[in-house]
């Protein structure tokens, strides 16, 4: 770093800049760059040569098959995007207009936009300061004080509103604990669905994370381990869910050689098959990608263990992905020191999202004070975490 262009910052944070420059060499640092290095470029040409292109074609029952078997799924559906595996996913888990959806205000916009778009509002509890995901204990604490049993319902004492789901987010694919979570959903008669964006990859004990819901949703953005350009899968173990799901995300219409008629208002969410291509052939790749981003967590890991800084590891008895390695400093104005001096030195880190209870859309929304989500927003940073150049032959091995 230059310091005469740059704040100063701690000797060790200085260092850890060298450190990120020592895995990934000279020239700008992104936080997290796609890797195309196996089939990508022959399975997109074959889809030229063969004229699928777009919604029809083999390469999207492939993928949806590829990710569903990856993550020890029944069902596979293919969606446009992440956002819209989201919003498919709780309108086919009985979300409705009115409902509310209890999940975290530390997390990306698209958690609390597809309730939104299900016609239903968020609720926010509390994260866990070690999995930076929602809190069981939480979730347990706001549901006693705070709900109603009507029959089969669980209603917001406050609102009235039936609580109809809970939708926890595996944080930059640290597994939360979602076995808790789960066991609380049945207790209070809440569907669960999985925002598993950032977690393909990422397992508890020996299940993946999006297993332990009624349904889970993916997500294939440029910025994942594994990308489709954009893209999402909902899994699902109900052979009945997704069919449904099928259905609403490919405009709600009967399959018939040629007539067109649609039953319900549907979504056009259908992942094109170029974008399916790509998604097989990172579906390869994905195991060395994981053993190569796991490596270069505990590079971070062990020098923010000599070096007196917290790395932000996964508890023990899961695995993360290590889809965006991240560390805690002591205040935001470290923070801020360290995240100008970074990106003046040409190596891209990020702090953690603004609470989306601050936003103006959701300020409204009952939170439960948020205070582990607060005391992060305020000290997280993101390190570089994509698979280093010296890497890729591994991935064609």
């Amino acid at each position: 770093m230059n310091p005469a262009s740059s704040p100063v910052v701690p000797a060790a944070l200085a260092a850890l800049v060298d450190t990120i420059r020592d895995i990934y060499g000279a020239g700008p640092i992104p936080l997290h760059r796609p890797v195309f290095e196996g089939n990508e470029r022959a399975y997109t040409v074959d889809c030229i040569d063969s004229n699928f292109v777009s919604s029809v074609g083999a390469r999207v029952a492939e993928f949806e098959a590829a990710v569903a078997a990856f993550a020890g799924a029944a069902h596979g559906i293919a969606t446009v995007n992440g956002s819209a595996a989201l919003h498919a996913a709780l309108v086919v888990a009985g979300v409705e207009r009115g409902d509310e959806v209890v999940t975290q205000a530390l997390t990306f916009i698209a958690t609390c936009n597809a309730i939104s778009y299900a016609g239903a509002r968020p609720v926010f509890v509390d994260v866990d300061p070690d999995t930076l995901g929602m809190s069981p204990a939480a979730l347990r604490r706001w549901l006693e004080a705070n709900t109603r049993r009507e029959g089969d319902r669980t209603v917001n004492a406050a609102t009235g509103a039936r609580i109809a789901a809970c939708m926890p987010m595996h944080t930059f694919g640290i597994p939360c604990r979602i076995a808790e979570i789960a066991a609380l959903c049945d207790e209070f008669g809440l569907v669960l669905v999985e925002d598993t964006a950032e977690s393909l990859g990422s397992f508890v004990g020996a299940r993946h994370t999006g297993t332990f819901g009624t349904l889970a949703a993916f997500s294939f953005n440029g910025n994942k381990i594994v990308t489709t350009g954009g893209g999402g899968v909902i899994v699902t173990d109900d052979a009945e869910l997704a069919r449904r799901a099928k259905h609403l995300t490919t405009t709600a219409k009967r399959p018939h050689p040629y007539e067109f008629f649609h039953d319900e208002i549907g979504f056009n969410y259908r992942l094109p098959n170029l974008n399916a291509a790509l998604g097989v052939a990172q579906m390869e790749a994905l195991p060395a990608m994981l053993a190569i981003k796991a490596e270069v967590a505990a590079r971070y890991r062990d020098f923010c263990a000599a070096h007196g800084l917290r790395f932000v590891a996964a508890p023990e008895g899961t695995t993360p992905n290590h889809w965006l390695n991240a560390i805690i400093l002591d205040d935001r104005a470290a923070r801020d020191a360290f995240l100008e001096a970074s990106n003046a030195a040409g190596v891209m880190t990020r702090p953690i999202w603004q609470l989306m209870s601050e936003l103006p859309m959701y300020a409204d929304c009952q939170n439960d004070g948020l205070d582990n989500a607060r005391w992060l927003v305020d000290r997280v940073v993101n390190l570089p975490s994509s698979v280093p150049d010296s890497e890729f032959g591994r991935l064609k091995a």
